[in-house]
Parts: C-alpha cells; sequence; structure tokens
C-alpha cells in the first residue's frame, strides 16, 4: 500500500481568516485525523522571523501526545540556531515519550535574517552544524564529555541509535559527504540525482555500510476534490501566497524543490507540484509514487477546504489503496 503523509508550516496569508490559534488547533486535529487513519508520517518544519512554525521540538511534543502511531518528523530542524546540548535534551525526551516516533533532519538554515536573529554566523554554518552534531553524538551517550571547556552530561538518553533520531540535510555534495563522515542518512530537498551518487561514493569511501539516501518523490502539494476546478479556484491565493513568498527567502547557495518561481495559479497548476485532483486521480497519483503528502492548512487556508478533502481521502482513497 502506498504510503500517506501529512505536512504542516503554519504560514498564513495576510488575507486569511484563520487565527494563529485555530490553525494551532486546526493542526493537532488533522494529526490526530492522520493517525487514526493509519497515516505512516506527520512533517513539520522550521524558520524564524515569518508566519511559520518557530519552536519544532515544542509543536512536535505536542503532535506525539494527540498520537499513538503516526511518525512525527522535523525537515528540517536548524541546528546552527539551537544549543545542541539542549536540543540533545529535548529531542531524547521527544523518543522515549513517543516509543520512538520522532526523527528529525538536520538542516544548516539558509536565512540572513535568522541567522542575525539569533546572533550565529552564517558564513560558519557548516562548521557549527558538524560541531553541534558531534555534541549530540556524544550527548546520547549518556557520558560526560568536555565541550567548550565545560563538562557535558545529558540525561536522558534515547532509546534508539542516532541513525534512527536524526538524518542530515544537504543540498550540495558538501553535505552529502559530511552525512557519510559522520555516519548518518542523508535527505536532500534537492532536485539534483547526483547527491545519492555522492552520498553512496562518500558511505563507501567511509566504510560506512549502513547509509540510507532519501530524495523527494511527488507533488508538494496534493488535495483532493470532486470538482477540482472549483477547489483550484478556492486555494490557488494561497498557493501563490505560500510559493512566492518562500521563493522570496531563497539566497541562490541551495537547490530547494519547494523554491518555484512561479508567481500565478496557473504556473504554479503548471509545475506539477501543486495538485487538485479527484480522488481516483489521488489513487493513481498514490500507486504511482508510492506516496501523498496532504498539506490540509497550506498557506493559512480555510480548515474546512482541507477537511473536505481529508474526507474524500477517507471515503474514497484509502479503501481503493487498500484493496490494491
Amino acid at each position: 500500500m502506498a504510503a500517506t503523509a501529512m505536512r504542516f508550516d503554519l504560514r498564513r496569508a495576510p488575507f486569511s481568516t484563520v487565527t494563529e490559534a485555530d490553525q494551532h488547533a486546526q493542526c493537532i486535529a488533522m494529526a490526530r485525523w492522520a493517525d487514526e487513519h493509519g497515516f505512516a508520517a506527520v512533517t513539520i518544519s522550521e524558520h524564524h522571523g515569518v508566519d511559520f512554525v518557530s519552536a519544532p521540538t515544542a509543536l512536535a511534543g505536542a503532535l506525539l501526545g494527540a498520537t499513538r502511531n503516526v511518525h512525527v518528523m522535523v525537515n528540517a530542524l536548524l541546528v546552527p540556531l539551537h544549543d545542541p546540548v539542549r536540543l540533545a535534551e529535548e529531542v531524547a525526551t521527544l523518543d522515549l515519550v513517543s516509543g520512538g516516533r520522532f526523527t528529525f533532519v538536520a538542516g544548516l538554515g539558509y536565512r540572513p535574517e535568522e541567522f542575525a536573529m539569533a546572533g550565529v554566523d552564517r558564513r560558519r554554518r557548516g562548521a557549527i552544524v558538524e560541531e553541534h552534531i558531534e555534541v549530540l553524538l556524544q550527548a546520547w551517550s549518556g557520558e560526560p564529555f568536555e565541550w567548550q571547556g565545560r563538562t557535558i552530561e545529558v540525561h536522558p538518553t534515547p532509546a534508539r541509535p542516532p541513525g534512527h533520531l536524526m538524518w542530515l540535510g544537504g543540498s550540495v555534495r558538501r553535505s552529502a559527504e559530511r552525512a557519510a563522515r559522520l555516519r548518518l542518512p542523508f535527505f536532500t530537498m534537492s532536485t539534483d540525482p547526483s547527491l545519492g551518487d555522492a552520498y553512496r561514493e562518500a558511505c563507501a569511501d567511509e566504510d560506512f555500510e549502513g547509509g540510507a539516501f532519501m530524495s523527494p518523490i511527488g507533488p508538494l502539494f496534493v488535495h483532493v476534490a470532486e470538482d477540482p476546478e472549483q477547489a483550484w479556484a478556492e486555494i490557488a491565493p494561497y498557493a501563490v501566497y505560500d510559493v512566492t513568498t518562500y521563493n522570496a527567502w531563497q539566497t541562490g547557495d541551495h537547490d530547494n524543490v519547494a523554491a518555484s518561481s512561479a508567481t500565478t495559479a496557473e504556473q504554479l497548476r503548471a509545475s506539477g507540484m501543486w495538485k487538485v485532483v479527484t480522488p481516483d486521480e489521488c489513487v493513481e497519483l498514490a500507486q504511482r509514487d508510492g506516496t501523498v503528502v496532504l498539506h490540509p492548512l497550506m498557506g493559512g487556508m480555510p480548515p474546512e477546504l482541507g477537511w473536505e478533502s481529508l474526507e474524500l481521502v477517507a471515503d474514497q482513497v484509502l479503501p481503493a489503496l487498500a484493496n490494491m
């Protein structure tokens, strides 16, 4: 059966009528629904100083507490902007209380404004993320170690090994090589197919047999409707806001499949990355890609639109997939 997933970033267009409180409540309710309907994963992200998830471990804890089976992932958690000792404690706690249902992708971050806000030198982000990952790995051993002239000892320790807790993110060859050197799985949002080869080559050079690689598959946004044309007309303003503002954050020093130069609804539809489909088309999409990702609060769109889509998924898509 194809895997189904749901993602949230809690963005809100200026014209959205959804309050921040209601959007967070809807996020929890939809994640609970996803859990009850056998979804594989719920994914959230992190950015600061803009309308986005800014406290990913806190939100992940709320999502894990509201669910029982679904896996919760932060993709990506911007490691250079966090204190690694506190992060080690938070991740270990999430691992233990969730029964091993939490994973994060360690991202470098890229928006200059976020680094300025955190007081972190963006030029050193590669070195910082590597240093912080080393701290995380040592911290999760439960043994004392020295860092920055201090003795660090972290408790509790997670139940799962580091490769199950943390993937390394990135969009350039250096990131792939860093993941292999640190003996971690590698996740990229890049569209460059050579990154997988670079990671596998680096794993061979490091004699690391436990490597795993993941890259984007299928559309970023899928919405299910009986009348896709009508639904698209309702959703399009939120999609255009979501895409154009996100693209404005891009710095040019990385590749991200979610970044698009599209500025109109027509261009978004033509890209194939934002799809409004019938239930039958959603089944075909899931079969083709092996997965389908729903984004039911995209851009701060009215939650009722998201729920209408989810109801169709429950009534027509999931039963069809289960019978295949």
